[in-house]
């Protein structure tokens, strides 16, 4: 919902609603055009269910067990909307709109052929009415206009989880850029009927930017700026939602040896992702976050704004192994940098330093 007062004095602000009205009503337009006729664009029909079950949500950067069910079930989703003030930086606090009081939100695992029912709360402190909208929502707004809630309100709307794959979700409340600027976006994983492979660890990974009115590294609590966020030019561009959110105590860790799946999304709301992991090369990558269409020996990856990618590697050799967005001002200047801490024995026929080039011969 927008204010007089939020678009009083703001034309460019007003420029952009009337564009994202005009989008809306072209979603209720039809394209002419030839009919389908690859195999795998077809009419997909829920199947029957059984049972009952709740979700078990993570916080970033974990990931909910794998489904180990055979048969499609009732899933019961509980989201709760929280804003609060949250750390960017060292230092610097910004007032964070949040889908289960973290950024990126809970990470959320169904299966496909799930009946998803989602109980999405507004917590009663919050300032604003927020929805939802899954990409993994067949309909109208992905959920979107089912699910307004008012602070201190609940909305409950249930749907088919037809489609396999890794999904983006976001609020979509009026102007939509904003709540996402804000920090509401997550990941949800509709597992294919047959599974993913096993892989020994998994992890949550998520990219986005922060238009603040301070420069980067500018202490306090820090505001939204519109105007960066229209021009694109974001002050803070990190994974998991602050600097450093991946780093030190908080870096992923993992052992040689062992194999690692990330499910990394891009919250946007402007920018494509370069995912790249500093000295590993992705063995296999479901590009887009599809079920079926990987690639192999992939060394870095695009993620667009509202999309994801699903990252699948071996570990040889223990080290540091840096996340970062390789469009690299935004690691090294802006934030988009993270560790994998891999620990065990070294193997130097995969990497052998054999003579340092720091100091000169002596004469």
């Amino acid at each position: 919902m927008l204010s007089a007062d939020l678009l009083k004095g703001s034309p460019r602000l007003l420029t952009g609603v009337a564009a994202a009205a005009f989008c809306v009503s072209l979603a209720g337009c039809n394209v002419a055009g030839n009919a389908a006729s690859n195999d795998d664009v077809a009419i997909r029909v829920p199947p029957e269910v059984s049972g009952e079950e709740v979700a078990t949500l993570t916080s970033p950067p974990n990931v909910p067990p794998a489904i180990t069910r055979t048969a499609p079930t009732k899933v019961i989703v509980n989201l709760e909307i929280i804003e609060k003030k949250m750390k960017l930086a060292d230092g610097v606090e910004y007032p964070m709109w949040t889908f289960g009081g973290t950024v990126p939100g809970s990470f959320i695992r169904v299966r496909e052929g799930d009946q998803v029912e989602m109980h999405l709360k507004n917590s009663s402190t919050s300032t604003m009415p927020h929805n939802i909208d899954l990409h993994a929502v067949t309909g109208q707004g992905g959920g979107a206009a089912a699910s307004l809630t008012i602070p201190g309100g609940e909305a409950v709307f249930s749907f088919a989880a037809l489609n396999p794959g890794l999904y983006a979700y976001h609020c979509a409340t009026s102007p939509v850029p904003m709540h996402l600027a804000n920090g509401m976006y997550g990941l949800i994983l509709v597992e294919p009927k047959g599974g993913l492979p096993k892989m020994d660890r998994e992890f949550y990974v998520m990219q986005s930017e922060f238009y603040t009115k301070g420069k980067y590294g500018d202490k306090g609590l820090q505001m939204l700026d519109m105007d960066k966020g229209i021009d694109e030019k974001p002050t803070y561009i990190v994974f998991n939602g602050s600097v450093g959110a991946l780093t030190g105590d908080g870096a992923l860790k993992a052992k040689v040896g062992e194999r690692v799946r990330m499910f990394v999304g891009n919250g946007g709301p402007n920018l494509i992702s370069s995912f790249h992991v500093i000295g590993e090369i992705f063995d296999t990558v479901y590009g887009e976050g599809g079920s079926s269409t990987m690639e192999h020996n992939v060394q870095t990856t695009l993620i667009p704004a509202g999309g994801s990618a699903i990252v699948e590697f071996a570990l040889e050799k223990p080290g540091n192994f840096i996340l970062v967005d390789h469009a690299l001002f935004r690691a090294f200047n802006k934030g988009a940098l993270g560790i994998l801490n891999v620990t065990g024995d070294d193997n130097l026929k995969v990497l052998n330093p054999i003579k340092s080039g720091t100091s000169l011969p002596k004469k």
